[in-house]
């Protein structure tokens, strides 16, 4: 009975062992990390309701899609105007332009009348960039990853209203000791695992940051609360990408490594 026992006890510090060292081994060859995501923030230059919101969250859009109008009654009203003081204009243009032909108009009044066209030409223009600033397309293709207002609601100006996440703006940050971090390479490649997918994310390093930095709190552990970390940039491409999601964690394994 005692030989039984001591055979389990030997078991254990064996099985234990392996599993310390399995434990150490992957420490020193995956780091920890996090999906991040750059947003593009659509937005008009020019206060106004919002009258049509065309895209929903979690939607894919491409580049020229709608995503938006505001209430364009106030320019509407304001180029209406503004035709008809250039119709107006124009006209008198000409009317001095015969009248100085004839000798009958001084130059001063011909350069008055054509002053006062160009100015009405430059606030037709100004009113028409204004007015097409009250619909905003989608920049590039990507993910809806939210919406910040509803229809009816009062937009000020420069606010969001859609933000986009395309898919070359979702990268993974990893965390890599100073120790080790001079064996990784700009362009190399390395495997990316997430949690309930099987198979790796293959990424491509294409940041290495300058400055070390204390392990930031979202891996945060006893062991490693006062070492050094250099923060790693990786990329993706489009469809690998679109299956990562921004606040992920995830593991990183290079391939110098």
């Amino acid at each position: 009975m005692s030989g039984l026992n001591y055979l389990m006890r030997s078991t254990a510090v064996i099985v234990s062992l392996v599993v310390f060292a399995s434990c150490s081994k992957r420490s020193q060859d995956r780091f920890q990390g996090y999906v991040e995501g750059e947003f593009v923030y659509v937005a008009s230059p020019l206060a106004g309701q919002l009258e049509t919101l065309s895209v929903q969250r979690g939607q894919q859009v491409t580049t020229g899609q709608p995503l938006f109008q505001l209430d364009e009654t106030a320019e509407k009203a304001a180029r209406d105007q503004i035709k008809a003081a250039l119709v107006l204009s124009e006209a008198e243009l000409a009317r001095q332009e015969k009248l100085f032909r004839t000798g009958v108009a001084a130059p001063q009044d011909l350069d008055r009348a054509r002053s006062a066209r160009d100015q009405d030409k430059n606030r037709l223009d100004q009113t028409d960039w204004s007015f097409d600033q009250k619909k905003q397309d989608a920049p590039q293709s990507g993910l809806v990853y939210d919406t910040l207002f509803r229809q009816g609601e009062w937009v000020a100006a420069g606010k969001p209203v859609v933000v986009l996440l395309p898919p070359q703006n979702i990268k993974v940050r990893a965390f890599v000791p100073e120790t080790l971090v001079g064996a990784i390479q700009y362009g190399e490649t390395a495997q990316v695992k997430v949690d309930g997918v099987e198979e790796p994310f293959t990424g491509k390093v294409s940041y290495i940051s300058p400055k070390a930095e204390y392990t930031p709190p979202v891996i945060y552990s006893r062991e490693t609360r006062a070492k050094l970390v250099f923060m790693v940039e990786l990329i993706f491409d489009a469809q690998a990408a679109a299956n990562l999601h921004p606040g992920q964690p995830v593991d990183v394994k290079f391939g110098s490594k």
